[in-house]
């Protein structure tokens, strides 16, 4: 089927997969015909380390530049940038809202996240992979407005920092050659975007970590880590919303709730909300409601 084994055929191309991995890369070109190229297929990690197909790369005229590629046989990846800033982010929201604003039929989800949105599909009701991306790009190449960002919201999250709420504090400061508070003043004192929500349900990949605490996964990552901890993880900062394994570096922990199922959405934090951490004492930690 689309997106695994066999052969995928549009009116303009043709893609040849195997085991579900494109072994031949189609560029559509700017004046509407196409080329086939070689190229080996690759992996790219997720930010949940999960692999990515190599990818058919399909680059429709300004505004979005983006490649597609299939993941398994009923979702598409729309790849929009490979870093975390503030212009990928946009038009990652951008396109979310066009595709949401203008939804083919048989889609059945759409998720954005670090650079690109998965795009989830019915393929007994799309016609296929083809005509699906085919209509993705024809909805991002012209937008209309639908993609018009909303003005992103703020939100403060309580933070007790260090102690028993933050056991790789020490360990932070000691890699960054800061003391325990300056690590604290950093991290409470920079503003941050949500950039993807993912992991678990409703953690927050935030962007904006100031470069000096930059500090790499743990080599070991736990098995159980708490509710509401407070994480370092290379260039990247965010919640864990639930109890849950978990590699980042733990440095604090809010006592607010980032996920209830009662709650519609039940996720605090959306793609594109802006985030600031407030240090907090264990005593206002316990008398939290």
């Amino acid at each position: 089927g689309e997106g695994g084994e066999g052969l995928v055929r549009a009116a303009s191309r043709r893609v040849i997969l195997a085991s579900g991995l494109p072994n031949l890369w189609h560029r559509q070109t700017s004046a509407g015909g196409s080329s086939l190229r070689g190229g080996p297929p690759g992996l790219q990690p997720d930010p949940g380390d999960s692999p990515r197909l190599a990818k058919a790369d399909l680059s429709p005229d300004p505004p979005v530049h983006m490649t597609l590629h299939p993941m398994g046989d009923a979702a598409v990846v729309l790849e929009i940038g490979q870093s975390i800033d503030e212009p990928t982010l946009a038009r990652v929201g951008s396109v979310t809202r066009e595709i949401a604003a203008h939804r083919p039929v048989g889609v059945t989800d759409i998720v954005p996240a670090f650079g690109s949105v998965t795009v989830y599909y019915d393929p007994r009701k799309t016609g296929g992979y083809d005509a699906l991306a085919a209509a993705l790009l024809r909805i991002a190449a012209a937008p209309d407005g639908a993609g018009v960002a909303p003005a992103p919201r703020m939100v403060e999250i309580p933070v007790c920092y260090g102690g028993e709420f933050g056991p790789d504090l020490g360990l932070v400061a000691s890699h960054t050659g800061l003391t325990p508070d300056e690590v604290i003043q950093l991290h409470s004192g920079a503003e941050y975007r949500v950039h993807a929500i993912g992991f678990s349900p409703g953690f927050p990949y935030l962007g904006g970590l100031p470069p000096r605490l930059n500090t790499p996964r743990r080599a070991t990552p736990r098995p159980q880590v708490p509710a509401g901890s407070v994480g370092i993880g290379s260039a990247q900062t965010g919640v864990y919303p639930i109890a849950s394994p978990g590699g980042w570096n733990l440095i604090g922990r809010t006592p607010r709730a980032l996920f209830r199922l009662q709650k519609s959405p039940p996720a605090l934090l959306l793609t594109g909300d802006r985030v600031r951490f407030r240090a907090i004492t264990a005593e206002e930690f316990a008398a939290w409601k």
